[in-house]
């Protein structure tokens, strides 16, 4: 099992609950495809509406729940990928709270890292958010270089 990191705004996140389902990366596949059934993912919303006001808090934690990558018609052409998960239930955490003891964060170019909307997270920082999240959730792997 590895832990993920999806960056979306709290709205998009909170769509993505209703229906359970994962969309990420303005619905690109690929990002999706990645992940494996028994994985997790953690959004970060640095926004509450996409381009609106700041948020940067942890706002959802789920599994992803089988192989299937599959597109929805949303209307006006946009067609983007999803993923199903079944969210667990969780407190919104904000970045602040937890900045000092996350991995990602020690980075230096850790913003642009959050740019590219979805990555791995290392077992250390994936355990931290998720019991700040307060969800037990099982050991996770540690990334492999890519």
């Amino acid at each position: 099992m590895t832990g993920w990191l999806g960056v979306v705004s709290r709205s998009h996140v909170q769509r993505g609950v209703a229906g359970g389902f994962a969309q990420v990366c303005h619905g690109k596949a690929q990002p999706l495809r990645r992940m494996r059934p028994g994985d997790w993912l953690i959004y970060y919303s640095p926004t509450i509406e996409m381009g609106g006001e700041a948020l940067r808090a942890f706002t959802a934690i789920g599994e992803i729940a089988d192989d299937e990558v599959f597109e929805h018609d949303m209307g006006g052409g946009f067609v983007p990928f999803r993923r199903r998960v079944r969210y667990a239930t969780a407190r919104e955490v904000p970045l602040a709270d937890l900045k000092d003891r996350l991995d990602l964060c020690a980075q230096p170019n850790s913003g642009m890292a959050l740019r590219r909307g979805h990555l791995l997270l290392t077992s250390g920082d994936f355990a931290t958010i998720a019991r700040a999240m307060d969800v037990k959730v099982p050991d996770v792997k540690a990334p492999v270089p890519a």
